[in-house]
């Protein structure tokens, strides 16, 4: 995800990507029938931003791109010794300001055509949120939510109404941070360091309006209410033999 998060910045959104079949790409699972299991990650966040998965499926496309990695590794590995390089930052600034620019340069193609078909990325896709680890989860009772062994606590003010048992999309930022989405709006929540103990009525619901929140008590009609003083007119009912039975008031 990161790795994409920066080609998009550099180059845009290609029309497709070619890949090998490993898992990080691809479910290989034959017993995967959920149809969220379906998908990877990774395709479900290229579906998003409309990139195609393209999955290799010979050994002679898996084996070209497996021999170019074997050559950059070969390679950058002594130059990286040569420049007297032993740390990731500074073999990234390495990698990208001197070794890439001269591996292009005495070993790169030209293309035929030299069109440029990449997209530029927009607010719309929403790179942030997409290129996220996404999990669903139902919001319990007392309108908390359990995640990897913690315990998400909704607030009373929502964005959105809010009911106990929805389904919410919890979305893993590249940046750690956990957010809530829920109907295209996130919510309000604090971490708990346990699971919270019930000591009070529990709200109906959560939403801007805290009056909606209010823990509702069902009443009984009293006994002069209207709807208990209601009366059916009388019916008759025929039998099977046709024949007319009496009639019958009911209160």
């Amino acid at each position: 995800m990161i790795f994409w998060r920066d080609y998009f910045k550099i180059h845009g959104k290609p029309m497709s990507i070619y890949l090998d079949r490993h898992s990080t790409y691809k479910v290989n699972d034959k017993n995967a029938l959920d149809d969220d299991a379906m998908i990877t990650q990774f395709e479900r966040a290229m579906k998003e931003v409309d990139i195609r998965v393209i999955h290799a499926n010979s050994p002679q496309a898996k084996g070209r791109i497996e021999n170019l990695f074997g050559t950059l590794q070969d390679r950058l590995v002594k130059e990286l010794r040569l420049a007297n390089i032993n740390d990731v930052k500074e073999a990234n600034i390495f990698l990208q300001d001197k070794f890439l620019p001269a591996f292009n340069t005495r070993f790169s193609v030209t293309p035929r055509s030299d069109i440029d078909i990449h997209r530029p990325v927009t607010t719309r896709d929403n790179l942030i949120a997409v290129l996220s680890i996404q999990s669903k989860r139902y919001i319990n009772r007392d309108f908390t939510i359990r995640f990897k062994n913690n315990w998400l606590q909704l607030t009373k003010v929502q964005p959105t109404l809010v009911l106990s048992s929805d389904q919410v999309l919890i979305e893993e930022r590249l940046d750690n941070n956990l957010y809530l989405r829920f109907k295209g709006k996130y919510l309000n929540y604090i971490l708990l360091k346990e699971k919270p103990t019930i000591t009070h009525k529990l709200p109906i619901a959560l939403a801007t309006d805290l009056s909606l929140s209010k823990h509702r008590v069902p009443t009984i009609p009293s006994a002069s209410h209207p709807w208990r003083k209601f009366t059916l007119l009388p019916y008759n009912i025929t039998n099977k033999s046709n024949q007319k039975l009496p009639s019958k008031k009911i209160t």
